[in-house]
């Protein structure tokens, strides 16, 4: 369990440099890792980090919505270039990806902000950001009628008839 834990911990911290990157050199971040442009110093692409650099490309209308919406008194595209890349990095992880719990997303862009925040507040803004956004979820979470929840899913349906056929 430390061990793929410490493994996502590089992987974001991978995934982040290549979209710094990215914003920098106003390319896409999936173009520069296919080129082998990634910064080696920020550790190998591995396929997780490969997943959310693709993710957030994929999803950037949505998760730079959600943070116009949440970010006080910011503009996402005033935000320092770092502060936006963690930011975006985690959205993507607590909207997308669903094996990672949000307080786990939220604590990684912490240490992220930390580590290579923009600004000193960092840390700070990024929490209050992220908490919100996550508070969000939850609310819209609770609001969701109670039947869709017990219905199960298409795949789960064909599961629970193949089990009942080995039976």
């Amino acid at each position: 369990m430390a061990t793929k834990r410490h493994q996502r911990t590089a992987a974001r911290r991978a995934a982040l440099a290549l979209l710094y990157t990215s914003e920098i050199t106003e390319e896409h971040a999936t173009t520069i890792a296919e080129e082998g442009r990634a910064l080696e110093e920020a550790g190998p692409l591995t396929d997780y980090a490969q997943r959310l650099v693709k993710g957030v490309e994929s999803h950037i209308a949505t998760i730079d919505k959600e943070l116009a919406a949440t970010a006080e008194n910011w503009s996402v595209h005033r935000m320092p270039i770092v502060d936006r890349s963690i930011l975006r990095l985690a959205v993507y992880e607590m909207m997308f990806v669903d094996e990672v719990p949000v307080s786990v997303s939220i604590n990684e862009a912490i240490e992220l902000a930390k580590d290579f925040g923009g600004e000193d507040e960092s840390p700070r803004f990024i929490n209050g950001v992220l908490g919100r956004i996550a508070r969000r979820q939850e609310s819209a979470s609770a609001a969701e009628p109670a039947s869709d929840a017990a219905e199960p899913s298409s795949d789960q349906a064909a599961v629970e008839e193949d089990a009942q056929r080995d039976l």
